[in-house]
């Protein structure tokens, strides 16, 4: 707000409410078969039920933190309202839970009304009809009668009649949500390819070692796993882990569930190079590990989170092949975490008893235990806390009964959630959940969804031939064994609304053949309510264009509500495996954010045709950035990009005047012809507010090189040769 603009206060605006009126006269008339149709008020309505109050509502803007958009549907007629910015064209919406046939709806207007506004509905809070145009309102208090069916109902103010912004101290929906066909069931079984173990369990080593047969080297197989292991102790066990399998302990917290054993992974199947170990995880088990340490092999995609492991960690293959980096959030390691081999990690939230070494990125943020920044060598960038974190929700067994627990927010987080016994949080029943089988229909999942129900994905593919529709606060979508959305013809696999806490984990979207606009949207376009307090999270969801077949979209990921935290994800344009090329599985962009206050914390994006990153929204923060060039560029012409050679593998746009970023890196591997060069690997406005900490680019083998590291700072690689060695920039500017 300008400064010298007064500040209008309540009791300034307010004004004594006027009797309840119809709108007659002013209400044009709605499009003919429109979803919602609206007419003038001549009839008593039948006993309709009030759908709106205490509902999730969102608005455009507010004037401040006192006038919310909730205060609108909290039911006080006089004491509390919704009020926009001091501009035209400013909205508010509720979201009614479910798809209701509508009866009526009432605006009761504070003193700053609407001139001109539209009434709007929606069943998915994307796709809007306007069914109705109020251009002469007079104020007070308006009383519309609705036919049809809607979810969502927006008032779309155009043009205010004050000074001041649009004021509603109430806005109420009435209809019925009776009549909408079947009601989904919550909770059941969790099909066949999740795997429950107790103690008790007879054959549980030749079941692990009879799936890792099976997926040990499928790397874009269709097949996938969840071992789920009930509390208790287990002995003798070594669990190999495969492609797209989950090994998880169903305690509320680690020590619930221990294996005197190992879970391990490694290289066998690629002759001792572990770059291709992906798509993977562990968590919420304790470790004895046979040999005091276990082997956790493992490249992008590939989580360990919720881990305890009463011995050493090795994180390189069997003869210490080559590695390429991985995550681990909110565990424990006794001993010595060796690195060996591993081009690059992040460590959030946990406690280790000792790091071993660095080769080109080592980050951790809130680690005790950790190294100290030392970069450029050792390679360690160490930040003592994370500014914000909510770990990964989880399913667990509470007596008999599976519930799924959802972490609350950490501010200034440091070592594990459940250091001190039970971690903070919220436990929703199963039955709480649709659990998705393979054959569920993207209409099936939207319906559970509209009924209030939040998703739990069993192991399988599921295409979708339209958007799943995450519309309603709060709403959890939890993959298991990385079960993998697939969208056809060009439709943008998920979106979700600008609404609080919403949570996405453990699922992978894989673009179909058909060229998607997006596969992954948080938040639409022009958000701008306020998360901070609630924000939604994205953890263990990777995105993938090409390499089982051919995958085309032009944007993998877009965040645009603010205060998202996007926690671990590989979006990768493939450059191996089935189709794949360079316009065979065209993908431009990897992930743009336009949204204000967003963290990354573990953030691997690689191989697009344009930009990896692009950052639009203030006060950004990424702790942690692995990135590759697109292997496939044809020549030095397919990069360029107007005058500058080649795109910046993080941009942060012009505009920005607050962005922060810890450890990152940028590899380059033009095998297609080698003699192609970027200018830079990192791109920025060199602004007070802008701030860079830990970069390097690489030129692996001289296969292409970078003049620069970030704009024109940093030594070229090139007199590196072929010899592999790291430029290196400190901070910049």
């Amino acid at each position: 707000m300008p400064v010298g603009i007064p500040v209008a206060t309540p009791s300034r605006r307010r004004r004594p409410l006027p009797a309840r009126k119809s709108i007659a006269g002013a209400v044009a008339a709605a499009v003919a078969g429109s979803l919602l149709a609206l007419a003038p008020a001549t009839t008593a309505h039948a006993a309709p039920t009030l759908l709106s109050q205490g509902k999730t509502a969102t608005a455009s803007s507010t004037e401040g933190p006192a006038f919310a958009a909730s205060a609108a549907v909290d039911g006080n007629l006089t004491g509390t309202r919704w009020a926009s910015s001091w501009q035209d064209a400013q909205w508010l919406q509720v979201d009614l839970g479910k798809s209701a046939t509508l009866s009526h709806a009432v605006l009761t207007w504070e003193g700053a009304y609407g001139k001109s506004y539209q009434i709007q509905s929606s069943e998915n809070g994307s796709d809007w009809r306007t069914v109705t145009s109020v251009s002469a309102g007079d104020g007070g208090t308006d009383d519309v009668t609705l036919s049809g069916t809607g979810r969502y109902i927006r008032m779309n103010g155009l043009t205010r009649a004050t000074g001041y912004g649009f004021s509603l101290w109430e806005f109420q929906v009435y209809g019925s949500t009776d009549g909408g066909g079947p009601t989904l069931p919550g909770g059941g079984d969790l099909g066949p390819n999740v795997h429950v173990f107790d103690p008790s369990t007879p054959g549980i080593q030749g079941k692990l070692d009879q799936v890792f047969q099976e997926q040990e080297s499928a790397q874009f197989g269709s097949g996938r796993h969840a071992f789920l292991f009930k509390p208790g102790t287990y002995n003798n066990l070594n669990a190999q882990i495969g492609f797209y399998t989950q090994i998880a302990g169903l305690g509320l917290r680690p020590g619930d569930t221990t294996i005197n054993g190992d879970v391990t992974v490694d290289a066998g199947w690629f002759n001792g190079n572990a770059t291709q170990n992906f798509w993977r995880g562990a968590e919420g088990l304790t470790l004895n590990p046979v040999n005091g340490t276990n082997r956790w092999a493992v490249s992008q995609a590939s989580s360990f989170r919720r881990m305890h492991v009463k011995g050493g960690l090795n994180l390189a293959p069997n003869g210490y092949g080559w590695a390429s980096g991985g995550y681990i959030a909110d565990s424990k390691v006794d001993g010595q975490v060796g690195n060996y081999s591993q081009q690059q990690w992040y460590t959030r939230d946990s406690s280790i008893g000792g790091w071993s070494n660095s080769v080109w990125n080592q980050t951790f943020s809130g680690t005790e235990g950790a190294p100290a920044t030392s970069f450029p060598e050792p390679r360690y960038t160490t930040l003592d806390t994370t500014p914000i974190s909510r770990e990964k929700p989880y399913l667990y067994l509470d007596g008999s009964e599976y519930k799924v627990f959802a972490p609350a927010k950490r501010v200034n987080a440091r070592g594990t959630s459940w250091a001190n016994g039970t971690p903070q949080g919220e436990s929703i029943p199963l039955s709480q959940f649709y659990v998705v089988k393979p054959g569920a229909t993207a209409a099936t999942i939207n319906q559970a969804l509209a009924q209030g129900l939040h998703l739990l994905f069993t192991p399988g593919v599921y295409h979708v031939d339209q958007t799943i529709n995450v519309n309603r606060a709060n709403t959890i979508v939890l993959g298991l064994g990385l079960a993998t959305i697939i969208p056809d013809n060009g439709v943008t696999a998920m979106r979700v609304a600008d609404v609080d806490g919403v949570r996405l984990a453990g699922f992978l979207i894989d673009a179909g053949p058909v060229n998607s606009p997006t596969l992954l949207e948080i938040g639409p376009q022009g958000a701008g309510a306020d998360h901070a307090a609630n924000p939604t999270t994205v953890q263990d969801v990777y995105i993938r264009i090409g390499g089982a077949h051919v995958g085309k979209a032009t944007t993998s990921m877009v965040v645009n509500s603010d205060d998202a935290i996007i926690d671990h994800t590989w979006v990768w344009r493939a450059d191996h495996g089935e189709g794949w090329g360079w316009e065979t599985n065209r993908a431009d962009y990897g992930v743009r954010v336009n949204g204000d206050d967003v963290l990354a914390t573990g953030l691997f994006v690689e191989h697009f045709n344009k930009y990896d990153v692009e950052w639009y929204g203030e006060r950004g923060r990424t702790i942690f950035y692995q990135n590759e060039k697109a292997y496939d560029a044809p020549n030095q012409a397919a990069i360029q990009n107007g005058t500058t050679k080649g795109y910046a593998a993080y941009r942060v746009d012009d505009s920005v005047n607050t962005h922060e970023a810890w450890g990152l890196g940028s590899y380059c591997n033009y095998n297609v012809d080698p003699t192609i060069v970027q200018d830079h690997g990192f791109k920025a406005p060199v602004k007070p507010g802008v701030r860079f900490h830990s970069l390097l680019v690489v030129s692996l083998g001289g296969m292409g090189h970078y003049n620069h590291v970030i704009n024109n700072t940093g030594a070229s690689t090139i007199p590196a040769g072929t010899s592999t060695v790291p430029s290196t920039v400190v901070s910049f500017p």
